[in-house]
């Protein structure tokens, strides 16, 4: 991507009144960032109202202080348009049309489950989220949460503590931490797994963004898991949209006389599954993670001549009779091996491979290692 086509980018992520939905289907109908700004240009009332004063003079400053957020270690803007892009978000009604992401990108495309909860839980909540976290991820799915105080917070450092990585999605710019309390962990959860944002560099903490927070980890995630919420919760949003969306939503029961387990108690009598051990959790989601490791397959595989573009397979697929897969498993050798390198060994795009990655483990062919290395297993 040219800058002139990152920074179209980043002038319709920052323009008002364009969401996501609004803004994909802008970008669709004009061929791209560039058409659907030259649109604007030209036919300045095709434009939202409380749009057309910032396009015609975008605040450069905040524009650049995007680019130059871009340009660290680490730092991305995962479009819409690219074929690493997450495909379980296009469920979403308002899917993002980009996501900021400070850590490893590619964590995105694996199987994962959202354990959300009280922000002021009990010391036994914080105890069970930080044992679930740690036990889920060991089990191979990663954990994904919204960096809140509480739960959210003991669920990410559960599953840093067992080594794996951990994603979170928050309601502020990329390069901000709320609450501020959280700085250390965010900093582990960026150097081992991802933090990931729809808003731009420097956008504050506001109410109104925490619900669109709630949406992406439902939508990213197979499952949602609920421990310790009160009837006014906002993990009880997140829930109800992973409902929505058909995705498995979990709730540990408590005691009758604990307000913060009204609401997992309210979950459960609107057909939550409850639960009381993570196995539970792991055997409910095994199916449709094997299924995402093959619609990802499908959707990222490439052919080894090809360009870059994607290709959906003929007929039912064998990983055994894929040339590049066996490419992929010759460069790995018995070591553990870096993601990049692989890249470089391989020639392989980083979506790509990272789908063939998730293939061969749920295969039980390649074992997944803290600091993105993997290892092929020796039977």
């Amino acid at each position: 991507m040219t800058d002139s086509d990152l920074r179209d980018w980043l002038i319709l992520i920052r323009t008002p009144g364009f969401g996501g939905r609004r803004l994909r289907e802008g970008l669709a109908l004009h061929g791209g960032a560039a058409g659907l700004l030259d649109r604007f240009r030209r036919h300045p009332e095709s434009a939202p109202r409380e749009a057309r004063e910032w396009l015609a003079a975008p605040d450069e400053a905040a524009v650049a202080r995007d680019m130059a957020w871009l340009q660290g270690n680490g730092h991305r803007l995962l479009l819409c348009t690219d074929e690493d892009f997450p495909p379980q978000l296009e469920n979403l009604s308002d899917a993002p049309a980009a996501l900021f992401v400070k850590g490893d990108a590619s964590l995105l495309l694996r199987p994962q489950v959202g354990v959300v909860g009280a922000r002021r839980a009990t010391a036994p909540g914080l105890a069970t989220a930080r044992r679930f976290a740690s036990e889920l991820a060991t089990g191979g799915l990663l954990v994904t949460s919204g960096l809140a105080d509480g739960v959210d917070g003991g669920a990410h450092a559960g599953a840093l503590d067992a080594g794996e990585p951990t994603i979170a999605v928050i309601g502020t710019g990329p390069d901000l931490v709320y609450p501020s309390k959280h700085h250390a962990l965010a900093r582990r959860i960026a150097e081992q797994g991802a933090i990931v944002s729809e808003f731009a560099p420097g956008t504050p903490s506001r109410a109104m963004h925490f619900p669109m927070r709630n949406r992406i980890i439902a939508g990213l995630s197979l499952g949602v898991l609920v421990i310790e919420a009160g009837l006014k919760s906002g993990s009880l949003i997140t829930a109800r949209q992973a409902g929505e969306l058909g995705r498995e939503v979990f709730a540990l029961p408590g005691s009758i006389h604990n307000p913060l387990a009204e609401g997992c108690h309210s979950l459960i009598g609107d057909g939550a599954r409850l639960v009381q051990r993570s196995d539970e959790i792991l055997a409910a989601l095994g199916p449709a993670a094997r299924k995402l490791g093959a619609e990802l397959q499908a959707r990222l595989a490439l052919d080894s001549r090809s360009s870059g573009s994607p290709r959906r397979p003929k007929g039912p697929f064998d990983w055994r009779e894929d040339e590049e897969y066996r490419r992929l498993l010759d460069a790995m050798g018995y070591d553990p091996v870096l993601l990049d390198a692989l890249v470089g060994s391989t020639a392989l795009a980083p979506g790509a491979l990272s789908s063939m990655l998730l293939m061969l483990e749920l295969e039980g062919e390649v074992a997944g290692l803290p600091g993105n290395r993997y290892q092929r297993v020796v039977r």
